[in-house]
């Protein structure tokens, strides 16, 4: 008799495995499509940012132009620098100075006699040390009454009108030696004592007593204009000019404008644009060997600025005809490939024969320089074009970031979704094939009587 068999068999359904593949081919697309939005944000928000870096950059250059300080730079030469030195400042004007230095500005200082030594008492009493209408009075006591001990209080005492105090030990004992803290007649001091005889030996009186050191102003003569100072700096005797006096002697002193300051200011200025050039060509370059692309290619944005500051850089100013009127009669051009260069030979003529009119292109605001700061400062300040960019492709990222968060979320939908659905067939696929070896167990039995 033949034998029938049933085999439904038992389920084997991968469960894990098809959640995977399922998940994985619903995703593919849209993490693909994700992954392209957030590359290209970053490249957009670094290449903005470059960009942006290079207009402060050149800003940044020609600051000194545009507020006019590099033509107030000057240049100071000294024929005796042991004698002085000179420091011209911004208000400072051209010109030359003989100057004849007979006295510098001393600080008064004192010696007491001999005390046997510095941790003898000496005495009790008050010292009263004055400078002009500030003074201090010190109350001398035992035990704290020894040299040591007014020293401390002399320098520790918080009226001091301005007089330090030391301690010098020679062959013939301890010497209280007392010394203004600034030069000049009016920083003279004087001691009086009242009290022990011992203590009134501290009295000084530079109307009577010999000091170690006296007081006295510089004495100095510009072009022989006499004039003196209580301080060996001078700022006030020549406008603009800061002199400090070392020496007794003479010395001229010519201050004439730096002209250096002018060419290196241009120089920066070209060294940045150059440096911007560079830049604005690496972002919207296409290399078709490569098949690369610029980030910025086809920007209607930066390809307007760009224009902008050539033409700006190559115009004619409507100022006087006799001097300067555009960046090439100072010697800056452009060349091939949009980069500038620039020849001193120009600016240096221009300097010597329309120094005014040179001044006038270059600086102020209506200049070159000036008309290009502003230009900068409306593109890149917070209100300005390429900050506004630069936050819309931040809040570009957040929005991809939400994007990516919620479908995750979707996709944790549906993975659960489908697990609990083959997780069901396999539990019935389960039930079937136990029913299938119950069923084949009947048959082989029935089959075998």
């Amino acid at each position: 008799m033949a034998t029938n068999t049933i085999n439904l068999g038992s389920s084997s359904i991968d469960v894990s495995s098809i959640v995977t593949n399922l998940s994985n081919n619903k995703r593919a697309a849209t993490d693909k499509a994700l992954a392209v939005l957030t590359t290209t944000n970053k490249t957009q928000i670094s290449a903005v940012g470059n960009f942006t870096a290079s207009l402060t950059n050149l800003q940044t250059a020609i600051k000194s132009l545009a507020d006019g300080s590099v033509f107030k730079a000057h240049k100071t030469t000294v024929s005796e620098t042991t004698v002085l030195s000179a420091v011209a400042e911004p208000d400072a004007r051209s010109n030359t100075y003989t100057i004849v230095v007979d006295k510098l500005a001393a600080a008064q200082k004192t010696t007491s006699a001999a005390f046997p030594g510095s941790k003898e008492a000496v005495g009790t009493g008050a010292l009263t040390i004055a400078i002009g209408d500030k003074s201090m009075i010190l109350d001398i006591k035992p035990p704290a009454n020894t040299l040591e001990n007014i020293r401390d209080l002399i320098n520790k005492a918080p009226g001091n009108p301005g007089v330090t105090a030391s301690i010098v030990t020679g062959t013939d004992g301890a010497h209280l030696t007392l010394t203004s803290t600034s030069t000049g007649k009016q920083n003279a001091f004087t001691v009086a004592a009242s009290g022990d005889p011992a203590l009134t030996q501290l009295a000084f009186d530079p109307a009577t007593d010999s000091a170690t050191v006296v007081a006295q102003d510089a004495e100095f003569t510009i072009d022989n204009t006499k004039a003196s100072s209580p301080s060996n700096t001078v700022a006030s005797a020549i406008d603009g000019v800061t002199l400090t006096l070392t020496k007794a002697g003479t010395s001229t002193v010519v201050i004439q404008n730096d002209t250096s300051a002018v060419a290196a200011a241009l120089t920066s200025l070209v060294t940045a644009y150059n440096q911007f050039v560079s830049q604005y060509q690496t972002l919207t370059k296409y290399d078709p060997n490569n098949k690369q692309v610029g980030a910025l290619i086809g920007d209607a944005t930066v390809t307007s600025i760009k224009s902008q500051m050539t033409a700006l850089l190559g115009s004619q100013s409507t100022g006087s005809s006799k001097g300067p009127r555009s960046l090439s009669d100072l010697g800056i051009a452009f060349q091939l490939g949009g980069t500038l260069k620039f020849d001193n030979t120009k600016l240096t003529k221009a300097l010597a024969t329309s120094p005014a009119e040179t001044q006038e292109l270059l600086s102020g605001s209506q200049s070159v320089a000036g008309k290009l700061d502003k230009l900068i400062t409306g593109w890149t300040s917070s209100s300005g074009i390429l900050s506004q960019r630069s936050a819309n492709l931040n809040a570009r990222t957040k929005d991809i970031a939400k994007k990516t968060a919620d479908f995750e979320v979707t996709m944790k939908t549906f993975s659960d979704r489908i697990t609990k659905q083959y997780t069901a067939l396999d539990t019935m696929m389960t039930k079937l094939g136990s029913t299938s070896s119950y069923l084949q167990q009947q048959f082989d039995a029935l089959s075998k009587k």
